[in-house]
């Protein structure tokens, strides 16, 4: 017991001494969401509206998306919202909003629609230039021909945003 008791006690003697001598130490920081920005260099970060180009328009979708891009950020990192300027910036525009049948069946008629939303995204990193990226991002959600569009809309689209928005926070904070 007591040779157990020496070992803690020299255990943490070694410690101290490291600690107090000045051992050189890493800047390192870990993250539970995977977001891999400094906040000492990264602090603010813009979103412009994104405005409806599909083809057709679902009248509330740039709004929602605008606003959902914004509390993605903000939830997910320190950086402060800025009306322009920020270290980083989100703009772009929805492309394409739209149903489609997925599923014919042998009467020809479909059993299943498609809702396809797809957002092109330009990321602009103002620090670090290299990071920046345009790119569209589409995503889906299959329903039953059975349910009309205007009983699932809303419910389709907020899932297929928290897909697209997933998928735009990966690719503009987390690194691979």
């Amino acid at each position: 017991m007591r040779k157990l008791w020496r070992n803690i006690v020299l255990l943490f003697a070694v410690v101290a001494m490291m600690t107090v001598s000045g051992c050189k130490t890493m800047n390192v920081s870990y993250s539970f969401t995977g977001v891999n920005i400094d906040p000492n260099i990264y602090q603010t970060f813009t979103v412009d509206y994104f405005p409806n180009r599909a083809p057709v328009v679902q009248a509330q979708l740039s709004q929602l998306f605008t606003d959902a891009l914004i509390d993605k950020v903000q939830s997910n990192t320190s950086l402060e919202l800025v009306p322009a300027g920020g270290d980083v910036s989100f703009s772009g525009e929805i492309r394409n909003y739209e149903t489609k049948p997925t599923a014919i069946t042998s009467d020809e008629t479909a059993a299943r629609n498609r809702l396809t939303i797809t957002i092109r995204v330009v990321y602009t990193n103002n620090i670090d230039p290299d990071a920046s990226f345009e790119s569209a991002f589409s995503r889906y959600e299959d329903y039953d021909s059975s349910q009309n569009l205007a009983d699932v809309e809303e419910e389709l689209i907020e899932l297929i945003m928290e897909n697209i928005l997933e998928d735009i926070f990966n690719k503009a904070f987390v690194n691979w």
